[in-house]
């Protein structure tokens, strides 16, 4: 055995345990004994072909590689924090739609009509008497969406944690997810 066979056949040990091309044994179809980098003795008639192929850059002959994988187990806690940073991340966009479709309406005049409907119910419900003139102001549309914001941060990280242990122990029983990945052409 030359110098030269034993390094590709070192490459083709250290391809196949890591999972990456290797070269091909001497005196294969479609390559020249250029090793795993594409460099060496790359003359005769298939010397481009070699040169692309060795490289990674060429189709090689049996297409991309593929890898079924299986989703058995999902950390708790880390879609506990994920579901929290993703839940207060809604909670401000809440807030600023809220604000948004505040200050549209307040623009439209909506909750100046709306005050005085109101207003003009409770007089005749009180006999006369002149009560509050604004019943709907920023702070109670503030602080009813802040409340219903909260509450929604807290059920979503409930419901994406308890969902976490539900498929956990799904996965148990029937094996998890099962995924395939594959190298693009």
């Amino acid at each position: 055995m030359s110098p030269n066979d034993t390094a590709q056949t070192s490459a083709l040990a250290t391809g196949a345990a890591t999972g990456t091309r290797g070269a091909a044994p001497a005196g294969s179809p479609g390559r020249t004994g250029a090793g795993a980098t594409g460099r060496g003795n790359a003359a005769g008639p298939n010397a481009a072909e070699s040169t692309t192929e060795s490289s990674g850059r060429g189709r090689s002959a049996r297409g991309p590689r593929r890898a079924r994988l299986q989703l058995r187990n999902l950390d708790t806690w880390s879609a506990l924090k994920i579901s929290l940073v993703l839940s207060i991340a809604f909670f401000f966009v809440w807030m600023v739609a809220v604000g948004l479709l505040y200050g549209i309406l307040g623009g439209l005049g909506v909750f100046d009509t709306l005050n005085d409907l109101i207003g003009q119910l409770n007089t005749t419900a009180t006999g006369g008497e002149e009560a509050a003139t604004e019943f709907i102001t920023p702070g109670i549309v503030f602080g009813g969406a802040a409340v219903i914001g909260a509450i929604n941060v807290v059920l979503f990280t409930a419901l994406a944690t308890v969902g976490t242990l539900m498929y956990n122990l799904c996965a148990d029983l029937v094996g998890g997810l099962e995924v395939t990945l594959a190298e693009r052409d």
